[in-house]
């Protein structure tokens, strides 16, 4: 009977309902994850240095908002699409946009964010600058968080020829991630104002496929995500009446590399935001 009693418990520890789906995964996985309420962690490889893919537009955004609080570039002013600008890979510019379109720096980010454009992402990076964006992230104390070169760009426009070659676009790790999160929604080095309208951005990403796919529909997500061939990220706050929970999921090295909805990358983000979500939540299933 005590045996029973005690795998109960067990069986309903945040650890125990990770664990499985960790082990489960054919590739690298780094997680964190911290309930802002309570405190509670739990990290897996949290300090492997994983790609960002995607993710590491969050940086950039912050960034952005940051300079034009500092008066350095203003979200009003305004950009121009060029066609000899325009990359592959997701977003709407590059297949639906002409040369010459212009539009506001913050619509930029909109885009970067909420389809994740990385014809946008390009745009804000030219104006905030590569190198400003890891100064940043290093003066925050998350050295291994950094941008390696514009989308599509990296061999010309790479800061980091090693780091680019090893980690694409950018890298950062599971600890420095939520660090990153924690900072945005109760941290000091954002104005409340700043960070009502970063967390804004990020409750608009139009992504399905990773941490929204398994949640029920009444949890209020703030998230960025990525996906290269070897690699699916997620990383963001899960919202509910009670609690603030932070998610982060990187994986690298991934036996699966399709580009389809049921990538197990894709799967296992989804599956471990919707077991934090029933941790906190047991009644709701």
């Amino acid at each position: 009977m005590i045996l029973l009693m005690l795998l109960a418990f067990a069986e309903t520890t945040l650890e125990s309902r990770l664990r499985p789906l960790i082990e489960s995964h054919q590739g690298k996985v780094a997680v964190a994850i911290k309930h802002l309420g309570t405190g509670e962690t739990f990290y897996h490889q949290a300090d492997q240095v994983m790609p960002t893919a995607s993710l590491i537009k969050l940086p950039v955004l912050i960034e952005a908002y940051l300079q034009a609080d500092e008066g350095k570039l203003s979200l009003r002013e305004e950009v121009t699409l060029r066609e000899t600008e325009m990359v592959p890979g997701s977003g709407l510019l590059t297949y639906h946009f002409s040369d010459g379109a212009r539009f506001s720096l913050r619509d930029a980010c909109r885009l970067m964010i909420a389809f994740s454009d990385n014809t946008a992402t390009n745009l804000v990076i030219d104006r905030v600058g590569i190198v400003a964006v890891n100064q940043r992230m290093t003066a925050w104390g998350l050295k291994e968080t950094r941008l390696n070169a514009k989308v599509f760009r990296g061999s010309t426009t790479s800061v980091d020829k090693v780091r680019t070659a090893k980690y694409g676009l950018g890298s950062t790790t599971a600890r420095e991630m939520a660090a990153l999160w924690e900072q945005l929604i109760v941290g000091d080095k954002l104005r409340p104002a700043l960070s009502r309208a970063i967390l804004g951005h990020l409750k608009h990403n139009d992504d399905k496929d990773k941490f929204k796919r398994l949640l029920p529909a009444e949890v209020a997500l703030a998230h960025k995500d990525g996906a290269v061939s070897a690699a699916r990220t997620d990383a963001g706050v899960l919202f509910t009446p009670n609690a603030a929970m932070i998610v982060v999921v990187l994986t690298n090295d991934n036996t699966d590399r399709r580009w389809v909805q049921n990538n197990a990358g894709n799967v296992l983000c989804a599956k471990i935001a919707r077991a934090v979500y029933d941790h906190y939540h047991p009644s709701t299933k």
